[in-house]
């Protein structure tokens, strides 16, 4: 069984062993990169857990953590973002990305947005999967440049 847990700045201990693990086991998806992480303070960790109007979850399977997923208020007005999301290895195929994406489609959706929008490293293919089984779809607009300097991540949005 899957279970979700709203965190925040007190949790940034969970977020971040997630967090660095992610960096790690998954580098070319992120545009991040883990030595910008790995050694980071305290302070840097609760700031990201306590940026104004975000929203961030874990998920666990067997009390496990497997999964996490933020959502910040887009820059746009009606929109959000899906932030930060990355699934262990030992939670994928197992409904994790599905239930962590609804969870912050319906958080959105709960702060008047419109719109989910969410960036993809071009490339990875599961994860570009896993959005558009979800209703996400592709834009044409430029994503940022990733850490190789030579990808850009790939825009997509949904309507809620």
């Amino acid at each position: 069984m899957i279970e979700l847990r709203d965190i925040g700045a007190d949790d940034w201990k969970l977020w971040r062993d997630l967090r660095v693990a992610a960096l790690t086991e998954a580098p070319y998806a992120f545009g991040s990169q883990l030595a910008d992480w790995v050694d980071a303070p305290e302070e840097r960790w609760r700031e990201r857990l306590s940026a104004p109007g975000a929203y961030q979850v874990i998920a666990s399977l067997d009390g496990t953590p497997v999964g996490m997923v933020g959502g910040f208020p887009g820059e746009e007005t009606g929109t959000a973002e899906l932030v930060s999301m990355w699934i262990a290895p030992t939670g994928r195929g197992r409904g994790v990305g599905d239930t962590l994406i609804t969870t912050i489609a319906q958080w959105a959706s709960g702060t008047g947005a419109r719109v989910l929008k969410l960036s993809v490293a071009d490339g990875n293919d599961p994860a570009h999967k896993l959005y558009l089984r979800n209703g996400f779809a592709d834009t044409d607009e430029l994503g940022d440049l990733m850490p190789d300097g030579v990808r850009r991540e790939l825009v997509m949005r949904k309507q809620l």
